[in-house]
């Protein structure tokens, strides 16, 4: 399991076996993001198994699912109540790590307004870029 750091506290990953989990654990990670919708592969048929297995080895479990590229309000608001709400470091994944990287950069937009060359750089870091979502990211306003 390989990790990437997006900012203090909160990294992501691809796509998690019920297993890695332990290895989540053993890093030190106190919560996990998982933006998987059930069923989207074989080797995640529901959420009910991984909360099950996070809750066992005392890990935080928050599921967020979320088609790929289709993010709404209620998903990023979501996403940002977690990430305020949840012990760090927490630890956010999906299939490839696009989408919990996309979640994380509109929830900042969202609660802090944070400068977009910072999110764009910290996502490029981890191995994504957020071009194709800059007009969405510039046309977030932040919670008052």
């Amino acid at each position: 399991m390989q990790t990437q750091p997006l900012e203090m506290g909160i990294e992501i990953t691809s796509f998690l076996s019920i297993d890695d989990l332990e290895d989540v654990k053993a890093k030190g990670f106190k919560a996990v993001i998982c933006n998987c919708k059930a069923g989207e592969s074989d080797a995640f048929p529901n959420e009910a198994v991984y909360r099950h297995k996070a809750d066992a080895l005392g890990l935080q479990w928050v599921h967020i699912p979320v088609v790929p590229g289709e993010y709404g309000p209620a998903d990023v608001a979501a996403f940002a109540e977690a990430v305020q709400r949840l012990p760090r470091p927490i630890l956010a994944f999906c299939r490839s790590g696009k989408r919990a990287t996309h979640l994380w950069a509109y929830a900042k937009r969202h609660t802090e307004q944070c400068d977009l060359a910072e999110l764009f750089s910290a996502a490029k870091a981890a191995g994504f870029d957020l071009e194709e979502h800059r007009q969405g990211l510039e046309n977030v306003t932040g919670e008052k």
